[in-house]
């Protein structure tokens, strides 16, 4: 597995607008996703509010999946009113382990 890990930067003023944006864009387009997206399989948006940064966390089976989403969503505009992705990086998952 892979993941794509993009950090966000914006106005902690519009924390809650940028959330409402994200969230709104993403269940929109999850059941019928933008062409390059179609192998995402899961989605994490992590949060530190005081701050005002988001990590957008996208997960993949295979590194090829991974480079094309890539290639889709660095031609997309931040969903996030007022904020703006600073950075992006690419891991191989090495471990994972999940409890019912």
């Amino acid at each position: 597995m892979y993941v794509r890990i993009a950090k966000f930067e914006g106005d902690p003023d519009r924390i809650e607008e940028a959330i409402d944006a994200a969230r709104e864009q993403v269940e929109a387009t999850w059941a019928s996703p933008p062409e390059g997206m179609e192998r995402a399989k899961e989605l994490w948006m992590l949060l530190d509010r005081e701050n005002a940064v988001g990590l957008g966390m996208t997960v993949f089976e295979t590194e090829e999946d991974m480079r094309r989403a890539d290639e889709a969503l660095n031609a997309m505009s931040p969903a996030a009113p007022g904020g703006r992705r600073t950075n992006v990086e690419y891991y191989e998952v090495g471990l994972r382990k999940q409890r019912d």
